[in-house]
């Protein structure tokens, strides 16, 4: 497993996961594929390959969770979330 640096600490750790999860921009809309880097109750930080453009808020849907999110940074491909 590749060590993830975090930029910001979070308030309530759950620790790396490196797994595939799934953007919802909207009804009618594919799914963007991403990598959840962590992932805690409060929010995640995502990573995706290449240069895409997310809006500010959507929906993450990892396994049967799904989570309506609003971004909180961005660096290059990652993003921070709170959901």
């Amino acid at each position: 497993m590749v060590d993830h640096p975090r930029r910001f600490a979070r308030v309530r750790p759950h620790g790396l996961v490196s797994s595939s999860a799934s953007i919802i921009l909207g009804p009618k809309a594919p799914l963007l594929h991403c990598t959840l880097v962590d992932f805690s109750p409060g929010g995640a930080c995502i990573d995706f390959r290449g240069h895409v453009t997310i809006p500010d808020r959507f929906e993450l849907l990892h396994g049967k969770t799904r989570k309506r999110c609003r971004v909180v940074w961005r660096k290059g491909p990652r993003m921070g979330v709170a959901f």
